[in-house]
């Protein structure tokens, strides 16, 4: 007997599929009502989902897309210079986040990241001067995602900026990000003061030298394990990184103490400099979830998504069998908890390539690991479990290493298929930090958002057509 022909081998229960009305009425009854939480696919899709379930070839790409994610192993090797290791960079290249983008679209913090960027570079002497220079299209806007990089919030990086190059150990893939800078007025939230350049050099000239010496004289560091080991101590790996943060600066202590060749004072500011920032392992995780996003596109019919990625404007998915295609909708606006007297006025839609680690198991679908996370992007820690339940049923398998405890150590639902996102109309659930939408601002809090269906849509049609 069927576990439904067990549920209704009494007169008293109903099972109710769909129409919460229907339901409601027969509870109203004295009926028992079992609610199957269902409804049709999205409208405008059933041809699309009809071609790629006639395809037969649609699961099997799936399985090979998702099996190519799940095996890269990540690793820290180096931090070097962006124009020295990253595919396209010249001096007037500047990378953002999200999908392609000219100027006059870019949003508030992506053009203040730009301008600080400008000015940082010594190519404009001020915020006039660097608006005149990016509106006269004088540099390349180019997205992160076109050089196998990855940049959190506005994800502006430019030549000089030092970046993390993460390789796989069990491949050839690499990829790159640039290293974190904290919370507050900080570039990538579109803030260019003073005090946010003075950062940049110091990083420039202390940070990244300091570390890549001491990657040069311990050897990689494994990001997997420290990711996993992070989900057993509180953390989602998108908005929560105080524990790995911790433990990649047990990792790399030792090669600060007495590894890296560098002054003592030096050693010691970065040590401090990474102890004092809890998001600092985001951006390597980021580089993380790149490499295995990368590994699972190209295969043809797959409907897996590679990427999610927003840049103010536009919220954009690429999908492993489409290949460089984006598809776009507009930026949502996040709902969120605010810093001080900042509202939703003040905020920016929805921004940054950090939803790279949505799209690879982490961030919101790992919010059951990371309860203490409300706290920061709002919600309550029972609703932060239903989101990760809920994304298993648009995901295509479960992490191999990462783990929730919350779940009975399940593993995080990974590898979204952009077809199951349309059939069941559940969207992916993102934690994400809030920019000022007025260029120079910074940060103004940090919220949870859901991605634009249209995305998923458009990019399934596009995927049948290509099967027909």
């Amino acid at each position: 007997m069927s576990d439904l022909d067990q549920l209704l081998d009494t007169e008293a229960s109903v099972a109710a599929v769909g129409t919460e009305m229907l339901a409601a009425a027969i509870d109203q009854q004295g009926a028992a009502v079992h609610r199957a939480d269902w409804q049709p696919p999205t409208p405008g899709t059933a041809a699309a989902l009809a071609r790629l379930a006639a395809g037969g070839s649609t699961a099997e790409a799936n399985s090979t897309a998702l099996t190519r994610m799940l095996a890269v192993r990540p690793q820290l090797t180096d931090v070097s210079t962006a124009i020295e290791v990253i595919p396209g960079m010249t001096e007037r290249t500047f990378l953002h986040a999200g999908p392609p983008l000219e100027w006059e679209r870019a949003s508030g913090p992506t053009r203040g990241a730009l301008i600080g960027a400008l000015i940082y570079e010594g190519l404009a002497a001020d915020p006039s001067e660097a608006e005149a220079i990016a509106a006269a299209g004088e540099i390349e806007l180019s997205p992160c995602h076109h050089h196998s990089a990855v940049g959190p919030m506005a994800g502006v990086t430019s030549a000089s900026m030092p970046v993390a190059v993460v390789e796989d150990a069990a491949g050839d893939g690499v990829a790159y990000s640039t290293l974190n800078e904290g919370l507050g007025k900080v570039l990538r939230y579109g803030a260019f003061a003073a005090e946010v350049i003075e950062r940049l050099r110091w990083m420039q000239e202390v940070l990244g030298p300091v570390l890549g010496a001491a990657l040069r004289s311990r050897g990689p560091i494994g990001l997997q394990s420290l990711i996993a080991q992070a989900l057993q101590m509180g953390d989602d790996g998108h908005n929560r990184n105080r524990a790995v943060t911790s433990l990649f600066l047990r990792e790399i202590g030792g090669a600060l103490v007495d590894g890296a060749d560098a002054p003592v004072t030096d050693r010691k500011a970065v040590f401090e400099f990474i102890d004092g920032n809890d998001h600092f392992m985001l951006n390597l995780v980021m580089a993380a979830g790149k490499l295995g996003s990368d590994a699972a596109a190209g295969v043809a019919a797959s409907s897996l998504v590679t990427v999610m990625a927003r840049n103010g404007t536009d919220f954009g998915v690429r999908l492993s069998g489409t290949g460089d295609a984006w598809f776009t909708a507009p930026a949502p606006p996040v709902d969120g908890l605010y810093l001080g007297a900042f509202t939703e006025d003040d905020a920016s839609p929805d921004i940054g390539d950090s939803t790279i680690t949505e799209t690879v198991g982490l961030g919101g679908f790992a919010m059951a690991a990371a309860p203490a996370i409300v706290g920061f992007v709002g919600g309550t820690a029972a609703g932060a479990v239903r989101r990760t339940l809920a994304m298993y049923e648009i995901t295509l398998g479960e992490h191999p290493a990462y783990q929730i405890p919350m779940l009975e150590f399940r593993g995080t639902p990974v590898g979204i298929d952009a077809a199951l996102v349309v059939r069941t109309g559940i969207r992916p659930q993102i934690n994400t930090g809030v920019a000022g939408k007025v260029p120079g601002t910074g940060m103004v809090g940090a919220g949870l958002v859901e991605a634009p269906m249209e995305c998923f849509t458009e990019g399934i049609t596009a995927l049948a057509e290509r099967l027909e």
